[in-house]
């Protein structure tokens, strides 16, 4: 693999891990930091009925993106968006259902491989403009960070019409429509980079692809539907000149972690709560900086056990580069103080 190298060493301590360096306190952001255990997100969300349309608001997106480091003062900062932006600017129906979750205009599927790449990035400016926004509202030390959906992530939620557990009917048409199937991945991967391209254009120092789905593949989908499009992003991405350091993040992918990490491009990989640890250590490539692990659950548990666990992944990965960070996004039901207490864990106060 080979290792991007900087002109001069990042000051920001993100981008000082993500370059390959091991820090005695590694930085620490969590997913979905900006969300609803936040009072102060609860608040302006009551303001903007409409999910999608909030994403695509700079100004509210801009204030919720920043109150988690006004509150908790990470080292890093993820814009606010979603990842079925990206279908909606193709011209698929998406919207949100209360208490329920996404939902999404029922297709066909070769009506959905006929959706075209073209214009959908700039169809998503907003989201640039919350960037770049952030990019001069944020402290000095706070890195930024752009993200996107992974094709077959949301392929799924494009062919399924919501959430699912199993995938059924995007997996049982991976198997069945294989052309069609591949080129929905294909249009979604160009859509995708030209979204990061923007992003990174747009101020955005880290660019993350959330992989959400990729648990259960057997070998030759996962090699289909998972690391060739999002290889096609990653390639896409630096031959446009683009140097941000990209995040992988395949959730659930158990063993097929290493081939992700060293097939796709991607310059960090984050990890899932379920992986085991001292197996993730072991294999993933020495050199590769780390993110994440902590089960959501023990953000939530709070007390000895939330100290206990972080120390373990402390423990665990010290000695390499590494980004603490939760496994997946925390839920809304956690107390913000746990937090506060996470973060006293990691920086020794």
């Amino acid at each position: 693999m080979t290792r991007r190298k900087y002109m001069t060493q990042p000051r920001k301590n993100l981008l000082r891990v993500l370059a390959g360096e091991t820090l005695a306190t590694p930085p620490v952001w969590l997913m979905r930091q900006a969300g609803r255990y936040l009072p102060e997100y609860r608040a302006v969300r009551a303001t903007q009925p409409d999910f999608i349309a909030f994403c695509l608001n700079p100004e509210a997106a801009t204030e919720v993106t920043l109150q988690p480091i006004r509150r908790y003062g990470f080292d890093a900062s993820i814009v606010f968006a979603d990842i079925l932006l990206i279908p909606h600017a193709m011209g698929q129906k998406v919207w949100f259902e209360k208490g329920e979750g996404p939902r999404l205009a029922q297709m066909e599927l070769a009506k959905l491989a006929a959706l075209s790449p073209e214009g959908a990035a700039e169809r998503l400016d907003p989201v640039c403009e919350t960037l770049r926004r952030l990019s001069k509202a944020l402290p000095s030390d706070c890195t930024l960070i752009g993200f996107a959906g992974a094709p077959w992530t949301v392929a799924t939620y494009m062919i399924e019409g919501a959430g699912s557990k199993d995938r059924w009917k995007a997996r049982t048409a991976a198997w069945s429509e294989p052309a069609l199937m591949d080129q929905l991945l294909a249009n979604l991967a160009d859509a995708t980079a030209d979204y990061l391209i923007a992003q990174a254009k747009a101020g955005a120092e880290v660019l993350k692809i959330f992989e959400s789905w990729a648990e259960g593949l057997p070998a030759p989908l996962f090699e289909r539907v998972v690391i060739r499009p999002t290889r096609r992003i990653v390639d896409k991405v630096k031959a446009a000149g683009i140097t941000a350091p990209i995040i992988g993040f395949p959730k659930g992918a158990g063993p097929h972690y290493v081939r992700y990490a060293t097939e796709t491009g991607i310059d960090a990989i984050a990890t899932d709560h379920g992986l085991d640890t001292g197996w993730a250590v072991a294999n993933l490539p020495r050199g590769m900086p780390v993110q994440g692990q902590l089960d959501p659950a023990v953000l939530k548990a709070g007390g000895e056990v939330l100290r206990s666990e972080t120390q373990r992944l402390l423990d665990a990965w010290g000695g390499r580069p590494y980004v603490f960070n939760l496994g997946h996004g925390i839920n809304p039901d956690v107390p913000p103080e746990h937090v506060d207490a996470l973060l006293a864990y990691i920086r020794g106060s």
